[in-house]
């Protein structure tokens, strides 16, 4: 991989750009630099609690210039999934401020369709997680907007989606569509967007399994930052190798002249 060869990249944003609510130092220099030298720039997240206009905006209070047009999000990506399939009527087990980016599809609280799981947090009770299990029993499909084993919250590593994923796909015996990262879908949605092959694109992330290895599995290039979700395990761990490690993202300009 080299700076010439490259023409995109996907950003990650929480964990790579910013951190709870300030930028990751060097980032909001890093994205212009970046974007001065002609490199098309997508931000590819899978957090499921905000819509993408709340995102959006979030990264403009930042500073950080990657308008909504500019980012891919698990909810965008499982209302195409949802349209093509021909599903109309979905429960979103999921932030309701997500409603938003399913504008157009018929949200039931009774037998739906298809059921979209979110990060529910707090609200993954026994409860919760038994009434989905019963739509799922009752024929309906389910769509995950991601999957990721863990996810910083506050200063620690804690559970994410992925877990109560696996746990409604043990129970149902039904195989979840994942739309989220790491998604091949969902890299190719990016890439189709930036109108680009896979080989000049390049992944900067934090998760060596959701931004990495799903980045390398989709053919692209995968730049881990030692920022966010990154562990020194990552290092040594027993799948994923990045092609390139940084320490931040405000290294990337450099590498890339």
């Amino acid at each position: 991989m080299s700076g010439p060869s490259l023409q995109g990249l996907l950003l990650d944003l929480e964990g790579v750009l910013y951190q709870e609510d300030a930028a990751i130092p060097g980032a909001v220099e890093a994205v212009r630099a970046l974007q001065a030298r002609g490199l098309a720039l997508r931000g590819l997240t899978n957090t499921t609690t905000r819509p993408r206009r709340e995102i959006a905006a979030r990264l403009a209070g930042l500073g950080i210039p990657l308008g909504a047009e500019a980012l891919f999000t698990p909810p965008v990506a499982a209302a195409r999934a949802l349209h093509d399939r021909g599903l109309r009527r979905l429960h979103l087990a999921a932030a309701p401020a997500l409603a938003e980016d399913f504008a157009g599809f018929e949200l039931v609280d009774q037998a739906p369709e298809a059921v979209v799981l979110g990060d529910l947090y707090r609200d993954f009770t026994w409860e919760r997680l038994n009434r989905l299990f019963g739509f799922l029993r009752g024929g309906a499909g389910l769509i995950a907007l991601h999957k990721n084993r863990v996810s910083r919250r506050g200063a620690e590593i804690a559970l994410d989606l992925g877990p109560f994923v696996a746990a409604l796909e043990y129970a149902s015996g039904r195989e979840a569509l994942v739309v989220g990262k790491p998604s091949p879908a969902f890299f190719e949605l990016a890439l189709a967007d930036l109108g680009l092959e896979a080989a000049a694109v390049a992944m900067v992330g934090d998760d060596i399994e959701a931004d990495i290895g799903g980045a390398q599995a989709a053919g692209l290039h995968a730049i881990q930052v030692e920022t966010g979700k990154f562990t020194a395990a990552d290092r040594d761990h027993p799948r994923v190798r990045p092609d390139l490690r940084l320490a931040s993202i405000a290294a990337l300009p450099a590498l890339l002249a």
